[in-house]
């Protein structure tokens, strides 16, 4: 037989001068910037593009695509200035084992501005991403499109809104903003489902506060303008805040641990064992004597969910009405809760979008849905009526209207006119009500109410103010209370509030399997 000899295990000198090669290109696209770049990046208190990554993902998981990747540009000198990468880390890995995408902008790379390259090896990943359902996630810091290269750095923002539109509702697309994004910079993060921002380094403007003084003659700070407070209070664009970087950065692993990997999946259930007695006794003796005194609705949820469970989403916006991801006996729901403690829970045009956007995610993504009610009514007054009170509130209800998931509703106090219907009524489709003793279900208030329907013979009377509170305790005898509603199979069961939980297990599990198709049709026309 012939005999073959063993390769050597050292290479040859060609073969070593072309590995030497490979190991200096990887070096320096590991470099970004350079070294100064770099330090001046952490001197601001901010991670470089690698370093999220690191954080992000699962240990040794990420796999990075693109990292040889140049622009092409020639104009305004920037032939003599080229980095491996472009300014963009791009690849896949794993959180918690789940596959993810990602791309990291690098701001010490032309201040992580977007080229046609580095808008290429975006859309790649997010190409393979809605190929591959899994979630994508965007670590964003950057100054806007490169300038110096004109158009063709816009059409690159195009290409990503573009994949943005088409992903949204398909997979999960996540946004973190990690230092100043300006112009299309911010764009497709408001296309994507979730965003985050970090105290003192996040900005998003269309138009930063030199364009603004300019123009407007206003003048504001970054932090004012587009700071992430600002945003989480004001305008809502941002979900999360966080104090640093490495804060966010865990957050956005935490929310993905309620998210299924695209709309064709469940959400990741935990293993959970069932107690003996699931009864929670402290929620009867939650709720005030007195009906018009506020009570912290979050002392609601605890009661019922799962415990350390709840991930609060858009909590400093629209504080009268709470939304979020809990689990409950380890599967995933999303709540959607009035809030007595501001403006008494009522909902105004705030709240409505804010509660609507929550409902939709949820729907699109298979997670099923509890609504805790303690709702007085729409804000009245002009300020209200001249911001669109109609449009805004007809999207909380398209949004209930519209979703096929299982749907469960509790009132707690008071459900109150319009705003019992939208809030997930029997009417629009929710498949199981409860209420509990406490519950008011009526047009409006035993007050009001009884000044229009007895107005006459209050006004007729000798002590006014005796015959109205007559007249209230008549009016609340009879529709104060969740009976009547139960009586007509508006509500399925009235229920002590220690049995909420226990009932919302049972009721889930009935509608594991619930299965509920929409008219055929292209899409809906939803308010907007």
């Amino acid at each position: 037989m012939p005999t073959h000899k063993p390769k050597s295990p050292h290479p040859t000198t060609a073969s070593k001068a072309t590995f030497d090669k490979l190991e200096a290109m990887n070096q320096e696209a590991l470099s970004g910037g350079g070294e100064d770049r770099v330090a001046k990046q952490h001197a601001k208190g901010k991670l470089t593009a690698r370093e999220r990554i690191a954080l992000l993902l699962d240990q040794g998981s990420f796999q990075e695509t693109g990292r040889f990747v140049v622009h092409r540009s020639s104009d305004f000198g920037l032939t003599e200035e080229k980095y491996l990468g472009d300014g963009v880390v791009t690849g896949y890995g794993t959180v918690e084992g789940r596959l993810v995408y990602v791309f990291s902008q690098d701001f010490t790379v032309f201040g992580g501005s977007l080229s046609e390259t580095h808008a290429e090896k975006i859309v790649k990943i997010m190409d393979l991403a809605l190929k591959n359902g899994a979630p994508v996630i965007g670590l964003n810091d950057s100054g806007g499109a490169r300038i110096q290269e004109g158009v063709v750095s816009l059409a690159g923002y195009a290409d990503i809104f573009h994949r943005n539109v088409r992903a949204s509702g398909v997979i999960p697309q996540v946004s973190a903003i990690l230092g100043p994004c300006a112009g299309g910079a911010v764009y497709s993060p408001a296309l994507t489902d979730f965003i985050f921002m970090v105290e003192h380094t996040s900005y998003m403007f269309v138009t930063g506060p030199n364009v603004v003084k300019t123009v407007t003659r206003e003048e504001v700070s970054s932090e004012d303008l587009g700071g992430a407070m600002t945003h989480a209070s004001k305008s809502g664009v941002t979900h999360f805040i966080s104090p640093n970087e490495v804060d966010s950065i865990r957050d956005i692993r935490r929310l993905l641990s309620y998210l299924p990997s695209n709309c064709e999946e469940d959400p990741p259930a935990l293993p959970y064992q069932a107690s003996t007695n699931s009864l929670r006794e402290e929620l009867d003796t939650l709720l005030p004597d007195n009906p018009n005194q506020p009570y912290d609705m979050h002392e609601v949820i605890r009661g019922v969910i799962d415990a350390d469970s709840f991930f609060e989403v858009q909590k400093e916006y629209a504080e009268n009405i709470i939304v979020g991801f809990a689990r409950l006996a380890g599967r995933v729901i999303g709540i959607v809760a009035n809030q007595p403690m501001s403006f008494a829970g009522v909902l105004d045009v705030n709240a409505s979008r804010k509660a609507a956007r929550f409902v939709r995610f949820c729907d699109a993504f298979n997670i099923p849905l509890w609504v805790a009610v303690d709702v007085p009514g729409f804000l009245p007054g002009t300020d209200q009526e001249w911001n669109g009170i109609i449009q805004h509130g007809a999207k909380l209800l398209y949004a209930f209207s519209e979703a096929t998931v299982p749907r469960v509703t509790v009132i707690i106090r008071k459900a109150y006119g319009g705003a019992y219907d939208v809030m997930n009524s029997k009417h629009i489709g929710a498949d199981l009500n409860f209420a509990w003793p406490s519950a008011e279900i009526a047009v409006m208030g035993a007050q009001g109410a009884s000044e229009i329907i007895f107005k006459k013979e209050i006004q007729q009377a000798g002590d006014p103010a005796s015959i109205h509170r007559e007249k209230m305790g008549e009016y609340q005898e009879k529709f104060a209370h969740p009976y009547h509603a139960a009586g007509r199979g508006f509500i399925d069961e009235v229920i002590f509030p220690r049995e909420t939980r226990q009932k919302l297990i049972q009721a889930y599990r009935m509608l594991e399997n619930k299965v509920e198709s929409l008219p055929k049709k292209k899409h809906g026309n939803i308010p907007l």
